[in-house]
């Protein structure tokens, strides 16, 4: 023990309960091996035992140090009765279910069933302190009275659940029970911050065969004490989270640089503590973690709520992926080629996928393990088919071999495949569930559930909560969370129940509460070095410190300290403009878009074309403009192919003929009738905008040809490709000029402003796209304009004049461009403007950090 720990106040307070004991049990003359010595929590029973032996006196036998749940334990031959309260929410939730269903209230049991549990899981300290023989009474006693002033049908389901609760807790045993009949020579409670009512009952039960002393310490009031105090205190007041973060395990690093080990973590921020261990883990400290987290936050209960998730009959594509990736089962080359289509197809929904091809096989394999688990079934039926599909796709070793996985099979009970002892406990509930309960019930399960990290031998850390400093001779403590949000100097009370009700039960008040964080306070103070640390802002709006460090701050000299974070001075390196070769990728196909980023930027063209580093399309997003687009270019595809085989001038025909192409077209892509309803509002008006523009377009003698229509044209060793929106022909008895004879006219719609399709054409030279599209067709005598359907206002004709001269002059660049290019020319990032704003390559490039001249 180092130096600073002999010295500790809670060694002083320990040589103090044990010389009290040692007197104890001289004069009334019981064998030390038969007392047993109550602690307030787990971590002072090793505790108690070194100071016990620190002030030996030469005898072999020690008091018993247990607590009251490792002394029921111990004693051994408990059994739960099968609705008995097990505080194992597997179980619990489904006997909550069926006392509802029992109740009469079955219809609300999915909605109420975990509020019961989590109400009858805080009666458990009170009700466990009621003699067993006693505490059907007591439960009948209390039932007449709990739910009094909730008999209005607003509060119907908050009194069910208020007395549902009551008698189930009233009416269970717990393994404590046989500490009533226990008989030891002297009992001692060790109090600490708050009186455990077990502990309470049973210095009751005992009388004069009973004692009580508290390990809590008057605060010392000496100078030397005040000095030592001030001497360790250091405050920090950080910016934000991250800030804050970043600090604590700065100061963890500074106490162990000073041999302060090991140095106590206060975990009030369990968010926040989880940030700091991660940065001490990347340090490589050994890290004992005695608050664990929720069992639903780690990956092993990811990786089945994946599997679980995937399977539901709704499910979308992207659940899809996220399982296939993390099943083993599945060939990593078929789930990303599976995925590529996809994500290029836009199949937002799982059940619209339908592999073609190699992925056929892919899509049948992961529709098989889906079928498995989607019908209703008992839920030892389903524990036993969880099991065989998570077999199937090679995620139940990963399980097995990782200490959150073998967790997370053991509070499910998904071990044994011959129903004995696992899923075998749940044969009697034969209700069958559906997937969506099953599923609810899984993660309720995951989420009471917490997990504890294997401790290391020689912890260099400890994660606690600060009420578990107390006894514990720790030579630094680092609080992070020190403000009025996580610190609150008057917690509120936990549970289901209001503040009349707590008092009724017994539960601890409010005010037991705040004396008992006070009291918690004070003794972390009390440590020979603290840091208190607290954040001034989150999500934007002003954190005050806690209550606590204000008064700290009013009542003494003490002011914020340095920020204990080493600043590390960097020397800059800028990088320069990169301008990679692009011969040894040759492009043999173009599109008017690769071709646009070559003339944008020719790094973006390398990056994005020749290296093949596209983005990702995002699956599970709401419908943008860019879908109100590609909606527009179906349903005129459908409109102009059946006016082309029924033609008619008729308005009202082409109304009905204009509205069935845009069903046909929402089917097609299918879409969300929800969420397109903002476009299919607009929709009356783009309609009436467009026909009118029909209109007016047919009698300037043009004529639909074709739509969406693929297309490709040979230019040396590169073949020029692209899809064309439209192409129309001149009729020839009213084409006059560069138009004459039925020549082409090419047309690309557009849904944006107005504005942006003016600019496109303003300077023909700077224009790819009709241009492009132009050199996709062998017609010497043609036209080409944009279509702008707007939502606003009217349709309108955006014509590219001498598109022909355009075409050729852009033919020549493309086979200039790809000639130097296939030579090694540079492909520099010469992107500005808009280009850059919006470009995927951008990280790639790293303009940002190019060298400043």
């Amino acid at each position: 023990m180092n130096d600073i720990a002999k010295d500790h106040h809670a060694q002083r307070a320990w040589a103090q309960v044990i010389a009290r004991l040692r007197r104890e049990i001289v004069q009334r003359q019981v064998h030390a091996s038969d007392v047993v010595v109550l602690v307030p929590f787990a971590q002072l029973m090793q505790e108690a035992r070194k100071a016990w032996a620190l002030t030996g006196d030469g005898s072999h036998f020690i008091p018993r140090f247990e607590t009251t749940e490792n002394w029921s334990h111990s004693l051994g031959g408990f059994q739960h009765a099968d609705d008995d309260i097990q505080m194992d929410a597997a179980r619990d939730v489904l006997t909550a279910a069926s006392l509802l269903e029992r109740a009469g209230l079955g219809a609300h049991q999915a909605l109420l069933a975990p509020r019961v549990m989590e109400a009858g899981w805080s009666l458990v300290p009170v009700a466990a302190a009621v003699p067993p023989q006693e505490r059907a009474a007591w439960g009948s006693r209390l039932g007449n009275s709990i739910a009094t002033g909730m008999d209005t049908p607003v509060l119907a389901m908050e009194a069910a659940v208020a007395r549902v609760a009551l008698a189930w807790a009233a009416s269970s045993s717990y393994a404590s029970d046989l500490l009533f009949d226990a008989q030891p020579s002297l009992l001692v409670v060790l109090e600490g911050f708050q009186t455990e009512p077990l502990a309470s009952a049973l210095l009751r039960l005992w009388g004069e065969r009973t004692l009580v002393v508290s390990l809590v310490q008057p605060q010392e009031m000496s100078d030397a004490a005040s000095v030592n105090e001030r001497s360790g205190l250091a405050l920090h007041v950080m910016g934000d989270a991250e800030d804050e973060a970043q600090a604590a395990a700065a100061c963890v690093l500074a106490h162990l640089a000073w041999g302060r080990s090991p140095v106590a973590l206060v975990a009030v921020d369990r968010v926040l503590t989880r940030r700091v261990r991660a940065m001490l883990d990347g340090r490589g400290l050994a890290v004992r973690d005695e608050t664990g987290w929720k069992l639903s936050t780690t990956r092993a209960a990811a990786t089945l709520m994946s599997l679980l998730r995937a399977c539901a009959w709704d499910t979308s594509t992207d659940e899809v992926l996220d399982w296939l990736k993390n099943a083993p089962g599945f060939a990593k080359a078929e789930v990303i080629r599976l995925e590529v289509a996809v994500r290029r197809s836009g199949h937002r929904d799982w059940r619209s996928v339908a592999g073609t091809g190699e992925l056929a096989q892919l899509v049948q394999q992961v529709n098989a393990v889906r079928e498995t688990l989607q019908r209703a079934r008992p839920l030892s039926a389903w524990l036993r088919d969880v099991r065989v599909a998570l077999q199937n796709t090679g995620q139940w070793s990963d399980l097995l071999i990782d200490n959150a996985g073998q967790s997370v099979v053991r509070v499910l009970r998904l071990l044994d495949g011959d129903g004995a002892g696992t899923e075998g406990e749940f044969v009697a509930f034969t209700s069958r569930q559906t997937a969506t309960g099953f599923v609810a019930w899984v993660s309720q399960t995951l989420e009471a559930e917490s997990y504890l990290p294997t401790h290391p031998e020689r912890a260099q850390v400890i994660i606690l909560p600060m009420s578990q400093l107390l006894g514990r001779a720790l030579p630094a403590v680092v609080l992070p969370g020190c403000d009025e949000v996580r610190l609150p100097v008057s917690p509120e009370p936990s549970g289901p129940w209001t503040l009349a009700q707590r008092e009724l039960l017994g539960l601890p008040s409010r005010d037991q509460m705040t004396h008992a964080m006070r009291q918690s306070w004070q003794d972390a103070r009390r440590s020979p070095f603290v840091n208190l640390l607290w954040r001034q802002s989150e999500g934007g709006e002003r954190v005050m410190p806690s209550g606590f460090v204000q008064e700290l701050m009013l009542g003494s000299d003490a002011a914020p300290s340095a920020d204990p974070r080493v600043n590390r001075v960097l020397t800059a390196q800028p990088c320069g403009m990169p301008a990679p070769r692009g011969d040894a990728l040759p492009l043999t196909r173009l599109s008017a878009s690769a071709y646009e980023d070559l003339r944008r930027c020719p790094y973006r063209f390398f990056a994005l074309r020749q290296l093949g580093l596209q983005e990702s399309e995002e699956l599970d997003t709401g419908l943008s403009k860019r879908d109100f687009g590609n909606w527009i270019h179906t349903l005129l595809k459908h409109f102009h192919e059946a006016l082309k085989v029924a033609p008619t001038p008729a308005l009202p025909a082409r109304l009905i003929m204009i509205n069935a192409a845009a069903e046909h077209a929402t089917a097609e892509l299918a879409l969300s009738e929800s969420e397109f309803l903002p476009f299919a509002a607009a929709w009356p008006r783009v309609r009436a905008g467009y026909l009118e523009w029909l209109d007016r377009h047919e009698a300037q003698g043009n004529t639909f040809e074709v739509g969406e229509v693929w297309r490709e044209m040979p230019l040396g060793p590169v073949t020029l490709i692209g899809k064309l929106d439209r192409i129309d022909r001149m009729d020839s008895a009213s084409a006059t000029g560069p138009q004459a004879s039925g020549s082409a006219m090419v047309i690309d719609y557009k849904t944006e402003n107005t504005n942006i399709t003016r600019e496109r054409i303003k300077d023909p030279a700077e224009d790819t796209q009709l241009a492009f599209y132009a050199a996709l067709l062998h017609d010497d005598t043609l036209a080409a304009a944009y279509v702008n359907i707007g939502e606003r206002e009217i349709s309108r004709t955006w014509e590219q004049t001498d598109i022909v001269v355009l075409r050729d002059q852009l033919i020549e660049s493309i086979v200039d461009d790809m000639t130097r290019i296939a030579q090694g020319a540079l492909l520099p990032a010469l992107g500005e403007g808009k280009a850059c704003e919006f470009c995927a390559a951008r990280g790639l490039c790293r303009k940002d950090f190019w060298t400043k001249l």
